[in-house]
């Protein structure tokens, strides 16, 4: 598996194949494909709704440090590392662009 880099201005997506609901604020998931259950928790269920359609991270921090009391540069890297997971496990894809 590739270790690259995912960019500010990389687009990402949402994968198909997933059962989401929302339980006490935080999204879980059930992958289909594979039967594993995910949870993303609220800030990581606010990204998957991001994520919805294609967003760039640098869009995706502008619009999270405008909901939360977070740094642009902290969040930046929190989501570089959570959507560095979530493309590992197939949730997500990265198109270059």
């Amino acid at each position: 598996m590739s270790a690259e880099l995912i960019t500010v201005d990389d687009l990402i997506v949402q994968s198909e194949g997933f059962l989401v609901s929302d339980m006490d604020g935080e999204k879980v998931m059930l992958s289909i494909e594979n039967g594993k259950y995910y949870n993303l928790g609220q800030i990581g269920g606010r990204i998957w709704e991001l994520v919805s359609s294609p967003v760039t991270i640098a869009s995706m921090v502008e619009q999270l440090v405008s909901e939360y009391e977070i740094e642009p540069e902290v969040c930046e890297q929190q989501v570089q590392i959570f959507l560095k997971q979530l493309t590992a496990e197939g949730l997500v894809q990265v198109r270059k662009q």
